[in-house]
């Protein structure tokens, strides 16, 4: 008897112990550089899954070299995989186009969109002693838009795109060394791009003084980006909004989530979005709206939340 009271216990120990193991989900969260913002916004996801769902759900970050590579790996990853990239690079990949080509996967078609987060805003940033309202006024100016980054390619794809190709003189000095070059009038301006507030932009507002550069309709449209408002005082002395572009992001997973997770991930995201943006105002610009961005199908746990919820989604055939 004394025996089979000891296995007894032991059982129910070890049953409570896998039912607890068992309650616990765990995902893995691919994001982007340890010295992003989006590797500071996948560890406030983390943090806002445990908090909303009270420690049933767990996620881990992982740094990632950029949006390709977190693609690519949604075709080898089991489970719990969630990833953000731009849209348009899950349309890529399943049509194996572009930096695809040759490596398609039909495992790229099981990719399914979770929610959106904040979006890589372009930001054009002139001391506002400089004399500059508009872009035409940028020439024979001198402009930062730093090295390699999708900031500083848009950035001069801009300007070519304007009828400035060569009329602007380029700084070549690494990013990081926008404000100070700003405040001492090494520059007259700098582009940057990151999800708005941006906290280059925040520190150059506050202390030199700054304009943003608005794009009109026909310049969006040229651009082939997707149209953005930075709302009016978003930045110190911008007391208008400012019209520019953006390239959206999206958490997405794949069909190897289950159902009740997908649901529980979009439901603690938009939730907890409040509480987020009260620590970083970046969060503060994800909108409803956001979700006509999503390019592909959307997971079917998420579908629901959104249906229970009432939040117009794009499309999911």
């Amino acid at each position: 008897m004394k025996l089979l009271r000891t296995l007894t216990l032991a059982a129910t120990a070890l049953a409570l112990t896998t039912g607890i193991a068992a309650g616990e989900t765990r995902v893995t969260y691919k994001s982007a550089k340890t010295s992003s913002s989006y590797y500071q916004m996948a560890v406030q996801i983390a943090e806002a899954m445990k908090k909303g769902t009270n420690g049933d759900i767990i996620v881990t970050v992982e740094e990632s070299q950029g949006s390709v590579q977190n693609v690519m790996e949604a075709a080898v990853r089991p489970g719990n995989y969630v990833f953000t990239t731009p849209p348009a690079l899950v349309g890529l990949a399943q049509k194996g186009k572009a930096m695809f080509e040759g490596k398609g996967n039909p495992k790229f078609d099981e990719i399914r969109a979770l929610f959106p987060i904040p979006s890589l805003t372009m930001h054009f940033v002139v001391r506002d002693d400089s004399g500059i309202e508009k872009f035409a006024d940028l020439e024979g100016k001198t402009l930062l838009i730093g090295k390699g980054s999708f900031g500083a390619k848009e950035g001069e794809k801009y300007l070519n795109l304007f009828g400035l190709e060569g009329k602007v003189k380029l700084a070549d000095v690494e990013l990081n060394n926008a404000v100070p070059a700003l405040k001492n009038k090494q520059i007259d301006g700098f582009v940057t791009a990151g999800s708005y507030p941006a906290p280059n932009v925040i520190e150059a507002a506050a202390g030199t003084g700054v304009k943003l550069l608005s794009l009109d309709d026909e310049q969006v449209a040229m651009t082939k980006r997707t149209r953005l408002v930075i709302p009016a005082g978003t930045y110190a002395g911008v007391d208008t909004d400012v019209v520019t572009t953006s390239l959206p992001v999206v958490a997405y997973t794949t069909t190897a989530m289950d159902d009740d997770t997908a649901y529980e991930l979009t439901r603690t995201y938009w939730t907890q979005k409040q509480t987020m943006g009260a620590d970083a105002p970046w969060w503060n610009g994800v909108s409803e709206d956001m979700l006509s961005n999503i390019v592909g199908k959307i997971h079917p746990g998420a579908l629901r939340y959104y249906q229970e919820a009432g939040m117009s989604v794009p499309s999911s055939d």
